[in-house]
C-alpha cells in the first residue's frame, strides 16, 4: 500500500497543501495523500473533502538545548538565508516532524511533498525508487546536483528508522544547519538521485531559466517565498509561477497557456 505525504505544520500550509491535493487528482495520482498536521488548522475539512486522510501529529520531542540552537532566531542567525527568504510563519524547528513519516508503517512506501508544490503530471513512477531517494538541490548553479533538497523524497516507513533517527538527531551539540534537510542528507550518505524535473525549485525560473521545459517537469516546489504569501521580494520575477498556483489552487486545473521561462542571460548561458 503506498501513499503521498505531506506535512501541515500552520495554518498557511493548509492553503499550499490544498493546491497540491488539487494538483495530484488532477494528473490521476493512483495513491491517495495523507496530510500529518500539527495543529487543528481552519480548512482541513477542505483537504477531507479532496479525500485526504488527516492525520494528527505531535512536534518530535526534543531536548531544550536543541530545540534552542534550531529556533527561528536562532537558525537565522547562525545560518541566515542569503539566496531567499522565509516567510515570517516559518519555523524551522516544526521541519523535524517530516520525520514522523516514518512510523507510518501501515504504508509499504511513501513520497514526501512539501506542502508548497504541485505536481503537473504524474509521480507515481517514484513508488518504484528504493529508500532514500531525492531530487538535488538545483536552483542557482549546477554544481548544486550532489546537494539533495527534501522538498520531495522516497522513503518506507518502518520505526526501527523513526528510533534510530531520533537517537542520532537528537545528540549534545548537534546543529542541523537547514534542519531535516541536512539531517536526511547525512542519515542517508547514499541517497539515490531522482531527476531535478521530480522537484523544479521555483529560482529555476529565472536562474537556470535553460533547464526549464513545460514538457518534462514533473513537479514545481515554490521554495523560499511562498505564492500565496502577499508583496514577497521576488514577487514581481516569480509572478508567471505564482499565477499557476493560484489557477490550481482555485480551480483545480493548470492554466490554458503556460508562461515561457526568461531568456538566460549570457553568464547563465555559459
Amino acid at each position: 500500500m503506498y501513499s503521498y505525504v505531506t506535512l501541515v505544520a500552520n495554518a498557511d500550509y493548509v492553503l499550499g497543501a490544498i493546491a497540491l491535493a488539487r494538483s495530484l487528482k488532477r494528473v490521476g495520482a493512483q495513491a491517495p495523500l495523507t496530510v500529518m498536521t500539527t495543529g487543528d488548522y481552519e480548512h482541513l475539512e477542505t483537504l477531507a473533502a479532496l479525500g485526504c486522510t488527516l492525520l494528527p501529529v505531535e512536534p518530535l520531542p526534543l531536548s531544550e538545548a536543541f530545540q534552542s540552537r534550531h529556533a527561528r532566531e536562532s537558525i537565522h542567525t547562525q545560518s541566515p538565508y542569503l539566496k531567499g527568504n522565509k516567510p515570517a510563519f516559518h519555523d524551522p524547528l516544526l521541519n523535524f516532524a517530516k520525520l514522523r513519516l516514518w512510523e507510518l508503517d501501515r504504508f509499504e512506501r511513501v513520497v514526501f511533498i512539501d506542502a508548497d508544490a504541485l505536481v503537473i503530471r504524474s509521480i507515481d513512477r517514484l513508488f518504484g525508487y528504493p529508500e532514500f531517494s531525492a531530487a538535488p538541490n538545483v536552483y542557482e548553479s549546477l554544481a548544486d546536483f550532489h546537494r539533495l533538497n527534501s522538498g520531495v523524497f522516497v522513503a518506507q516507513p518502518n520505526r526501527n528508522t523513526f528510533d534510530s533517527m531520533l537517537a542520532a538527531l537528537d545528540t549534545p551539540d548537534a546543529y542541523w544547519r537547514r534542519t531535516d534537510q541536512t539531517f536526511l542528507e547525512t542519515y542517508f550518505p547514499e541517497w539515490h538521485g531522482l531527476p531535478y524535473t521530480d522537484n523544479t525549485l521555483q529560482y529555476v525560473w529565472f536562474n537556470l531559466p535553460q533547464l526549464w521545459r513545460w514538457s518534462s517537469i514533473r513537479l514545481i516546489h515554490y521554495q523560499y517565498e511562498k505564492p500565496w504569501e502577499p508583496n514577497h521580494p521576488k514577487q514581481d520575477v516569480l509572478k508567471p509561477l505564482i499565477d499557476v498556483w493560484w489557477c490550481v489552487y482555485e480551480t483545480g486545473r493548470m492554466p490554458d497557456r503556460l508562461p515561457e521561462p526568461p531568456q538566460p542571460t549570457n553568464q547563465q548561458a555559459h
